[in-house]
């Protein structure tokens, strides 16, 4: 994670640049705070977010006092160099009111549901697997889970060839969940997965 604080324009707000920081597993916005140059340099430098607080007139890390820590994954400059999209791994919650996000609990649409179905299926795995299905096929290991995806994909094979628009959609959500919960069986994540789209998206702008 590298970022020269010398590209951006942190005169334009007084000394003071806008970060909108957002859940870099499910896309949603959690909170707009604020950098100085110093608090960007001690960002950099933990990987931990720290901010400067307007109403306070310095500089303080998030968690120091309520122990939900941000920490960073990356930080993108916009084209003006005068505002950061932070995105972070959220340890505990975001907003000082004890919610995930500052603007409500909804996740972003697409890839933010796909994320929140990840991180559901992760805290499932410690959960006592007579209460848990994901929890029963988590200890029943990827064969298992392996068979199941078999088992949806013919259930969605039926329903796209035959069956309405509903009962497709829902044994695609079927498949999307086993198929989560067989990465999950071998310490994949579903961005491994999309690690291997974008390669062959960026090798068809350039085909041989």
């Amino acid at each position: 994670m590298t970022l020269d604080p010398d590209t951006l324009d942190f005169g334009k707000g007084g000394g003071l640049i806008p970060v909108v920081v957002q859940d870099a597993a499910t896309l949603q916005v959690l909170t707009l705070a604020w950098m100085d140059r110093a608090a960007l340099e001690e960002t950099l430098a933990s990987g931990e977010a720290t901010f400067f607080s307007r109403s306070r007139g310095g500089r303080w890390r998030k968690g120091e006092t309520s122990g939900d820590r941000l920490h960073v994954v990356s930080i993108t400059p916009d084209c003006d160099g005068d505002a950061l999209v932070l995105k972070v791994k959220p340890v505990g919650n975001a907003c000082h009111l004890k919610r995930i996000s500052c603007f409500g609990e909804e996740d972003a649409p697409g890839l933010g549901r796909l994320g929140r179905l990840e991180a559901t299926i992760d805290q499932r795995t410690s959960a006592d697997p007579e209460g848990s299905w994901t929890a029963r096929l988590m200890a029943e290991g990827p064969k298992r889970a392996a068979q199941k995806v078999g088992e949806e994909g013919v259930e969605v094979a039926l329903a796209g060839a035959a069956g309405d628009t509903e009962e497709l959609a829902n044994e695609a959500a079927d498949l999307i969940y086993h198929l989560f919960v067989l990465l999950k069986t071998r310490h994949m994540v579903f961005q491994d997965v999309l690690d291997v789209l974008a390669r062959r998206a960026e090798a068809a702008k350039n085909p041989v």
